[in-house]
C-alpha cells in the first residue's frame, strides 16, 4: 500500500509542507468546530467522492479524535442512502481493517 507520509515528503515537499502547515496545524486547530467533528465531515466526504487511499488515514485519526468503531458503523448506515451503497460497503471493508489492526 502507498504510505503518503513516507512519499510525500519525499515526492512532492512542498505539499507536505502545505499538510502540515496548513490544513493539519491551521485548518484543523480552528475553534469552529471539535477534531472529532472535523474527523466526522472528512470522512463523509472521502467515502461521498469515493478517496478510498485518503480513507484509511481518516478512519484512524476519527478514532483517535474520538469517534467510536460504533459511531463509524452509524456513518457509514447514514451514508449509504446520501454516498451510495458501493462507497458505503467498501468503507466498511476498510474500517474492519482498521480496527482488525489496531486489535492486534
Amino acid at each position: 500500500m502507498f504510505n503518503h507520509a513516507d512519499a510525500m515528503p519525499r515526492l512532492a515537499p512542498k505539499l507536505a509542507e502545505l499538510s502540515s502547515q496548513v490544513l493539519f496545524d491551521d485548518v484543523w486547530q480552528r475553534p469552529g468546530l471539535s477534531p472529532r467533528e472535523r474527523s466526522l465531515a472528512t470522512i463523509a466526504a472521502l467515502i461521498g467522492q469515493a478517496r478510498p487511499n485518503a480513507l484509511d488515514f481518516h478512519l484512524r485519526r476519527g478514532l483517535e479524535n474520538g469517534l467510536s468503531a460504533e459511531a463509524l458503523g452509524e456513518l457509514l448506515t447514514h451514508l449509504a442512502f446520501y454516498a451510495g451503497w458501493p462507497s458505503a460497503t467498501a468503507a466498511l471493508e476498510q474500517l474492519d481493517a482498521v480496527l482488525t489492526s489496531q486489535a492486534e
